[in-house]
C-alpha cells in the first residue's frame, strides 16, 4: 500500500536483472478502441525556452485534472480517471488489501467514496470506481508502441502526499522487464515492456500518469530503482512505468467483465519454489506441482525436477524464471534445462501456455 513518507514499489538496480528487449515486444496489447493512437510529441523548440514552457503548461493544464489521490486507512497513492463512469486505474500495490477508498480530485473538493472493481496483481494494476463520477475528467491514453527513447515526458501524481505534483524527464529506455520485491500489500509483480524514465518518481507517485507532450498518458509510474551502495536510497533518474497499451488492455477487460480473462503472459504450467544449495545460495527453481495437460506435463517435467535455465538463460530463483517467461508469449516453444533427482541434466522443449490470474 502506498504510504506518504515510506512506501513505493522499489527494485534494487544492482541485485535485480533488468532484461532489455525491443520496444513493446512480447504480448503487446492493442490500444483500447476508446483510446486514440498517440500522436508525435511536438518537437522541443530549440532556443525558445518560453515556447517549451508554454507546451509544458498546456499539457499540465489538460492532464492534471484527470489525476486523483487515492486514500485508504493505511496510506495514499495516485490514480488516473479512465472514463466518465467513474473508473480509475492505479497500481495494485497502491490499494493493497483495501476494498474501500476515498478519492480526491486534483482540483480539490471533498473526498469521494470509491470501491474496488478488481486488482490484477500479476501486472500490478487495479481498477476502482467512485460512487459519484460527476465532474470527473477522463485522461486520454496514447499508444506506448509509438514511444521513442529521448521523448520528453512528465510524471504527474501525489508524491509524499503533495497533491498534483509534476516532474519532467525523458523516455530513457523501452522494453524493460523488471520485478518488484514482494512485501506486505505489494504483489511482487513482474512488469513487462516497462518504460524507463528519468522523470522523478517518489513515494505517492505510483498509479499516477507518465504523459507525453501531446497530452497523452503513455504509462503508469510504478517502480523507482534503489542503489544498495547508497544504503538502499533511491537511484536518481531511474524509474519505470507500465506502458499504456498494457494499462488499457487490462483495464478494459476488468471494466467489461469484472476480471482479467487474458493475461497475455506465458506459463510453463508448474508450481515452483526457489531451491537453495548446500552453501546457502539459490541454485534453481524446484517443481512442486505440474498442471495436468499443461506444457510442462506434455514435455515430461515432473515434481522434484529443478528448472535451471530457459532458452539458455539461467533461472536460479523464481523471480529470474518469471522475468525470462515475461519476455515470451503463450504458444512459444522454450528450451527448459532441468536437473533431475538422479543428477541427470536434460533439456526439454515446452510449448508455453497462458499464465492464469488465479
Amino acid at each position: 500500500m502506498e504510504r506518504p513518507l515510506a512506501h513505493l514499489a522499489l527494485l534494487t538496480a544492482v541485485a535485480v536483472a533488468l532484461t532489455g528487449c525491443s520496444a513493446d515486444t512480447g504480448a503487446r496489447p492493442a490500444a483500447s478502441p476508446a483510446s486514440p493512437a498517440a500522436t508525435a510529441s511536438p518537437a522541443a523548440p530549440g532556443g525558445e525556452p518560453a515556447a517549451l514552457e508554454a507546451a509544458y503548461q498546456k499539457v499540465i493544464g489538460d492532464v492534471l485534472p484527470s489525476i486523483v489521490q487515492i486514500n485508504t486507512k493505511t496510506g495514499l497513492g495516485s490514480g488516473v480517471v479512465y472514463d466518465t463512469a467513474g473508473h480509475i486505474v492505479t497500481n495494485a500495490h497502491v490499494i493493497g488489501e483495501a476494498s474501500q477508498f476515498e478519492v480526491t480530485l486534483a482540483s480539490g473538493g471533498a473526498p469521494r467514496p470509491a470501491r474496488l472493481v478488481e486488482a490484477f496483481e500479476l501486472g500490478d494494476l487495479a481498477v476502482i470506481k467512485v460512487d459519484d463520477p460527476t465532474g470527473l475528467t477522463p485522461a486520454k491514453f496514447g499508444d506506448s508502441g509509438k514511444l521513442r527513447v529521448g521523448q520528453i515526458v512528465l510524471a504527474m501524481g501525489n508524491p509524499l502526499g503533495l497533491s498534483g505534483s509534476v516532474t519532467n524527464g525523458i523516455v530513457s529506455a523501452l522494453g524493460r522487464t523488471v520485478s518488484e520485491p514482494q512485501t506486505q500489500g505489494s504483489p511482487g509483480a513482474t512488469i513487462t515492456n516497462a518504460v524507463q524514465t528519468s522523470a522523478a518518481i517518489n513515494p505517492g507517485n505510483s498509479g499516477g500518469a507518465l504523459v507525453n507532450l501531446a497530452g497523452e498518458v503513455i504509462g503508469i509510474p510504478t517502480l523507482a530503482a534503489t542503489n544498495p551502495e547508497l544504503g538502499g536510497g533511491a537511484a536518481p533518474g531511474i524509474g519505470f512505468a507500465i506502458p499504456s497499451n498494457t494499462v488499457t488492455d487490462i483495464a478494459g477487460q476488468i471494466i467489461k467483465g469484472g476480471k482479467v480473462v487474458n493475461t497475455r503472459r506465458a506459463a510453463l504450467g508448474v508450481s515452483v519454489q526457489t531451491v537453495v544449495g548446500g552453501r546457502g545460495g539459490a541454485v534453481g527453481v524446484g517443481v512442486m506441482r505440474v498442471t495436468e495437460g499443461g506444457g510442462a506435463d506434455r514435455a515430461g517435467i515432473e515434481p522434484g525436477d529443478v528448472i535451471v535455465s530457459v532458452n539458455g538463460t539461467e533461472t536460479p530463483t523464481t523471480q529470474a524464471l518469471s522475468e525470462v517467461l515475461a519476455t515470451l508469449r503463450p504458444g512459444d516453444e522454450a528450451k527448459v534445462g532441468l536437473l533431475h533427482p538422479d543428477g541427470s541434466t536434460p533439456t526439454v522443449t515446452v510449448t508455453l501456455g497462458e499464465l492464469s490470474e488465479e
